[in-house]
């Protein structure tokens, strides 16, 4: 017989046995380490990889040397994927370096002397992403792939012309405890540059709220007396609110009585002399909603 023909002879051989062997291991259960008594929260996620794996997920798995594991698996709801030659296969609460690193062990150790694995999650349907607030289709998005805040608020239809002029965006799970990122409306939309179009992770809570208008009543010696709307994102100040309601008479005194009703309900005075806040030797104080603003008429 010659060297050619015992060559493949020997070489379907050590398929076979390598095949046989992979399909006993995949009768054998993967015992996932047990995780400690008190773990630490898991950072904030920084890409798509140190998210964990949850049902409903879509992950993808390639192997160079087994072209058979090739697929593209939904995570069930006990939280396992179906492989070919192997069986189930869990994944819950898992990155997707610690199913690489798993399968590897388990293809090296039963299967072939090297396993290349690549894991990738395709749709992350566990933690879908909240879009809250003054958009047009508030919802959840269940986002594949990198996205950023300008596709998320795209996808639900763009801002509705109530939306106010900032928009949170709240860290999903394994982030730090309250950490919120507040980004300008006005930023976000110039340029779109990376500082403000940041990307979004599973489990974030995107929330663009409402813009908020305050009412002051003006009393008195003002132009345009009665209750003025200033836009609650402002900052709101008793200049402002003089602007607002058209500057003040001729005959207006200098001294102002602002009236504000405290938690109690009872009212109290705040008194301001004009002439020094608007020279800028004294503060512009800033205003609550419905505070009153009162300005006598001067005898001198």
């Amino acid at each position: 017989m010659s060297r050619t023909l015992w060559a493949c002879v020997f070489g379907s051989v050590a398929v076979l046995s390598a095949r046989t062997a992979l399909a006993q291991a995949s009768t054998a259960p993967v015992q996932a380490s047990p995780a400690p008594a008190q773990a630490s929260p898991a950072p904030a996620p920084a890409r798509p990889g140190e998210y964990p794996i949850g049902p409903k997920d879509l992950v993808e798995i390639r192997v160079v040397e087994v072209p058979e594991l090739n697929v593209e698996r939904r995570v069930s709801d006990p939280g396992t994927i179906e492989l070919p030659l192997i069986g189930e296969f869990p994944v819950a609460n898992l990155t997707a370096s610690e199913v690489r690193d798993r399968l590897e062990n388990l293809l090296r150790t039963k299967f072939v002397n090297r396993a290349t694995v690549t894991v990738a999650i395709r749709e992350y349907a566990s933690k879908p992403v909240a879009i809250l607030g003054a958009v047009r289709v508030p919802g959840s998005l269940r986002i594949s792939g990198r996205w950023t805040l300008i596709q998320a608020l795209s996808a639900v239809g763009g801002l509705t012309e109530q939306a106010g002029r900032k928009i949170f965006v709240l860290r999903g799970e394994g982030a730090p405890d309250g950490q919120t990122i507040e980004i300008s409306t006005e930023d976000l939309f110039r340029g779109s540059s990376d500082r403000w179009n940041i990307p979004l992770f599973p489990g974030d809570v995107v929330n663009v709220p409402t813009r908020s208008m305050m009412t002051i009543y003006c009393v008195g010696e003002f132009k345009q007396p009665g209750a003025v709307q200033i836009d609650g994102d402002d900052r709101v100040t008793l200049l402002s609110a003089v602007a607002k309601a058209g500057g003040l008479t001729d005959r207006a005194s200098s001294t102002i009585r602002i009236r504000r009703r405290g938690s109690d309900g009872k009212d109290s005075d705040i008194v301001v002399n004009f002439r020094r806040v608007l020279a800028g030797k004294a503060p512009d104080p800033a205003l609550k909603p419905n505070d009153v603003i009162i300005v006598k008429e001067s005898f001198f």
